[in-house]
């Protein structure tokens, strides 16, 4: 994330991230033990969701903190065009 974003916005997507670990991990193990393939499903989605949900806050905060247009514009910033594309990525 950019230099830029504040530490709790960091905070909160490495949250998420962390959170999406642990969701996989227990997807991992529900499949080496055979578990119910609804609770796989469940958990699976959950796991996709957290994934989308801290990319999202990623690009949101790019939008805040990185876009800047005219003069004031940070050549490594990411353009508006580059962030709807990592955006329509994500959709």
């Amino acid at each position: 994330m950019s230099n830029q974003a504040s530490a709790d916005e960091i905070r909160k997507v490495v949250n998420r991230l962390k959170r999406a670990r642990g969701q996989l991990t227990a997807v991992i193990d529900a499949m080496e033990t055979d578990a119910d393939c609804r609770d796989v499903v469940l958990q699976l989605a959950a796991v996709g969701k957290a994934i989308d949900r801290a990319g999202f806050s990623v690009i949101s905060t790019a939008l805040r903190t990185c876009v800047t247009e005219g003069d004031d514009a940070d050549e490594d910033a990411p353009s508006m065009q580059e962030l709807e594309k990592l955006f329509l990525t994500l959709a």
